[in-house]
């Protein structure tokens, strides 16, 4: 046997049930939405990852408060050198404090496997314990209430999380070498020692040394760089004199460059490594903007010094928000030819609201994170209405409500503030930032536009530098409002659930009466109540409009409005004001004419979907006529994907007739529906994609789908692309998914020479991926061995993220000799990426039933049976012609 022969010769089995999984594309991954809310970084996955279990304890009852703060903390200064080739860090940590209450015997700081060399204090120190979770320091004698103190630690790390390097040793370019560090929640006191909680500020001040020629950035402004004679390296330090919390302290260290903007006297940059500096500017060009609208919108000047933002590779969030130094993730940076598909857009602008929220204004304690990720999100869908239009911003929320938020609260009835969680992480979700985002949504459509703002902005002047609580943005609104807002907060911030509402309407020809009845159905527990909300309805007729206000309260309501003549369109909270689930069923004629309605978005997407769901007469032009003459381009997107819903002849003509999309948006849409019918002409309409287009994402859209009509053997297609060059290596990243989808172990050579060769050009997550592959497409082996070695070989990768990928692949190979390498990493923190994947790989391993054969020989009987049912239809409709004509 060949070394070649080895990979392919196929180990035979029959799960049905999960080669029609595979057939029908689970195996793809994520679906184009999901994927669209990996993108597009209003979406919650885009800011947070989960975080650790253990950084906090609950109370005696299991629920999660603010610490008691037994000191104020003043002042932070940190001094630290990295150690590039060890990722070590060493250095010294200063506090400076005053007892609050009572005098002070024993200070209590975070510290997470921290190695202490020597403390120094104010006062006489009479021991101290290292716990390896907290560093404790015993007096000799108690310091006074008010009497300002310090103390000094010299401390070591090596990280695993905090301070995070990345090297040519770990796999990245060699002259892109840096730091970064990562705060929120409690991931500080993995590199210094601190009082880690945001219910504390103070100022700060952070000393790096670094070799001469990097560049370091930090909080605050810069005061001063010096080379050290001893040492030679480069001191470089900054100064934050404005109080912010422990989380938002943030290093980055490396060799980057940069592009400058200012606004209003306020220095700007923005960093990327220097392999990627060239993609800066689009990423960068809308900062000054965004900073100039919210200061309008907000009511309150930008509160720091300076404001930098700096991309760093493999961040594990999509941003974050430290006081004037926002770090992003690389998928930030993109080329021009990218947009409008892919945008910095809403991640710039989410982070510099934080700037404001979560940093000016910081959340007290975790139960009430919404306060910062909820005004960052509604203010990024703010700006793109300020600076895209009306219709973009309230798509926006409509995205967020109809994807996420809308089924999510429907099942899970956890509120806003919540305090029963069992680590932080668990609070940033889509509780903290889209439904966060709609009940500002909802508070500034109940107040109005301008008294909302004079709320935000009393709320913002009135505890900047504080932590807050959900009740001290409610006593503002109280307060200048001259209302009660108990119920509003009470059933859309500390109840969970949404409103699920059934609307139906009728019309009385005789009395001119329209009636409309709401009911609301969702069930009644101890957290989900009947909401009270306002919102109207709107009745278009030959005569004009009418527009109703009306207020839900009651499990069944019915609302009567005189009209000259008959509606056309009747439309149930029209300016959508009011986050519910909302089923309102209407004639085929009324979802046509409001499918026209070119001054209602909200109205025309609402159509569409009706219609793709009822199947309509009709409903295959109205969607093309939709996806070629709407002016807005999520309306043509939509109908593009319910064209693609339709799964008719017809439809996939009008498809293939309108890939002339000038918004690639909407023309990535068309591409995608194409994609997804499994008929014999749509591999032609995809290569006449392929052939044409230049565009990567586009390419990537037409690729991954030809590669359900590949039959056996190799495709030369997806060879020549898993072999080519483009923007981070995107479309061999898109030949590897497509390789996956055909099931096809045939591949493996060519996939692990590819892999082996041009590894270090994939991104880090791309390269994991493509060992996942080769793990999935390995289980069918007889003989795993040479998979095996190859997958364990990136075991030692110094990226968590690579091994933990080479883990799962392993897990999918089904090779229980892999066992014992899986077994060595299993045994790790509950909270580690690695460990995560070990058990769960493990228990694949161990599970001995048999494999699905390959999907390919199924998806070749099926286009067959689909070729014989044409035919057949044919036929049947000649005959039919004939009968007729006979009858005739």
């Amino acid at each position: 046997m060949s070394s070649s022969d080895s990979f392919v010769r196929v180990a035979r089995g029959s799960v049905l049930a999960l080669v029609l999984l595979t057939f029908i594309g689970v195996s793809l991954g994520n679906t184009r939405e999901e994927r669209e809310l990996d993108h597009d970084h209003s979406s919650f996955h885009r800011h947070r990852a989960p975080v650790s279990a253990g950084e906090t304890k609950p109370s005696t009852n299991g629920r999660f408060y603010a610490p008691d703060r037994k000191v104020d903390v003043l002042h932070l200064k940190l001094d630290v050198t990295p150690d590039f080739k060890k990722r070590e860090v060493t250095g010294k940590t200063e506090l400076k404090f005053k007892p609050i209450g009572k005098p002070l015997k024993e200070l209590t700081l975070h510290a997470y496997d921290l190695r202490v060399a020597k403390i120094e204090a104010s006062g006489e120190i009479d021991d101290y314990q290292n716990t390896d979770r907290e560093i404790i320091i015993t007096f000799k004698k108690p310091i006074k209430v008010g009497a300002e103190s310090w103390v000094r630690i010299h401390h070591s790390a090596k990280p695993r999380k905090g301070l995070y390097f990345r090297t040519p040793e770990m796999g990245y370019k060699k002259g892109d070498k840096h730091i970064w560090t990562q705060g929120e929640t409690h991931e500080g006191r993995h590199w210094f020692p601190s009082f880690d909680y945001p219910n504390e500020k103070f100022t700060s001040e952070v000393i790096c040394r670094v070799p001469k020629d990097m560049i370091v950035l930090s909080n605050g402004k810069k005061m001063d760089e010096k080379i050290d004679p001893k040492t030679k390296l480069k001191a470089v330090r900054y100064l934050q004199d404005k109080p912010h919390v422990n989380y938002l302290i943030a290093l980055v260290a490396g060799y980057h460059k940069k592009i400058e903007g200012e606004y209003r006297g306020i220095k700007m940059a923005f960093y990327t490594p220097p392999s990627q500096i060239k993609f800066a500017k689009d990423s960068f060009k809308d900062t000054i903007d965004m900073m100039k609208y919210f200061e309008k919108e907000i009511g309150v000047k930008y509160p720091w010094d300076r404001y930098d933002q700096v991309v760093v590779d493999d961040f594990n969030w999509g941003g974050m928000e430290n006081t004037t130094l926002t770090i992003l993730n690389d998928y930030t940076l993109h080329p021009t030819h990218f947009e409008p598909i892919r945008s910095s857009q809403n991640l710039v602008a989410h982070e510099l609201v934080h700037q404001w929220f979560g940093d000016l204004v910081t959340c007290k304690d975790w139960s009430q994170i919404w306060l910062n990720e909820g005004f960052a999100t509604y203010y990024a869908h703010l700006y793109d209405g300020h600076k895209n239009g009306h219709d973009s911003f309230i798509y926006g929320l409509y995205r967020d409500a109809t994807r996420r938020v809308v089924k999510a609260s429907i099942k899970d009835h956890r509120p806003l503030v919540y305090k029963d969680y069992k680590t932080p992480g668990e609070q940033f979700d889509y509780r903290a930032y889209p439904k966060g985002s709609w009940v500002l949504h909802m508070l500034r459509n109940d107040l109005g536009p301008a008294l909302y703002r004079r709320c935000v902005k009393t709320f913002v002047q009135r505890h900047r530098f504080q932590s807050v609580v959900t009740q001290d943005l409610q006593d503002v609104v109280e307060e200048l409002s001259g209302r009660s807002y108990q119920q509003f907060f009470d059933q859309w911030v500390y109840r969970g659930g949404v409103p699920q509402l059934r609307v139906s309407y009728s019309w009385d020809q005789t009395t001119k009466l329209a009636r409309v009845t709401v009911k609301q159905v969702q069930k009644i527990t101890k957290d989900v109540h009947l909401y009270k909300f306002p919102t109207q309805i709107r009745f278009t007729t030959k005569n004009g409009s009418v527009t109703r206000d009306i207020t839900i309260s009651k499990a069944t309501e019915d609302f009567y409005t005189k009209l000259k003549s008959k509606p056309t369109v009747v439309r149930f909270d029209p300016t959508y004001r009011v986050l519910a689930e909302v089923a309102f069923p209407k004639p085929n004629e009324m979802l046509f004419a409001q499918l026209k309605d070119q001054k209602d978005v909200i109205g025309r997407l609402l159509a569409l979907e009706a219609l793709v769901k009822k199947k309509a007469w009709g409903t295959e032009k109205a969607l093309g006529e939709a996806l070629v003459k709407d002016k807005f381009w999520a309306v043509g997107q939509a109908a593009a994907r319910g064209l693609g819903k339709l799964q008719t002849r017809e439809a996939l003509e009008t498809l293939a007739k309108s890939l002339n999309q000038k918004d690639r948006r909407v023309k990535l849409a068309v591409i995608e529906a194409i994609g997804g019918y499994f008929s014999k002409e749509t591999p032609g309409i995809l290569d006449k994609v392929l052939a044409s287009e230049k565009n990567e994402l586009l390419l990537e859209a037409a690729l991954v789908p030809r590669a359900k009509f590949t039959r056996d053997g190799v495709d030369k297609v997806l060879t020549k692309y898993l072999k080519s060059e483009s923007y981070k290596h995107r479309l061999a990243s898109a030949a590897v998914r497509a390789i996956r989808t055909t099931d096809d172990a045939a591949y493996l050579p060519i996939l692990t020479k590819r892999i082996s060769e041009d590894g270090a050009k994939f991104t880090t997550r791309d390269l994991g991926a493509a060992l996942q592959t080769i793990g999935y497409l390995g289980r069918q082996l007889e003989d795993k061995t040479k998979v095996r070695q190859f997958l364990t070989g990136y075991l030692q990768d110094a990226r968590k993220r690579l091994i933990a990928a080479a883990i799962n692949a392993l897990g999918d190979l089904r090779d229980a000799k892999a066992i014992p390498a899986v077994q060595s990493f299993a045994n790790g923190p509950d909270d580690d990426r690695v460990t995560r994947a070990a058990k769960a790989a493990l228990t694949k391993l161990r599970d001995t039933k048999s494999l699905p054969v390959e999907v390919r020989d199924l998806r070749s009987e099926l286009m067959k049976i689909k070729e014989q049912n044409e035919a057949l239809k044919k036929d049947s409709e000649q005959l039919k012609k004939k009968l007729d004509a006979l009858k005739k």
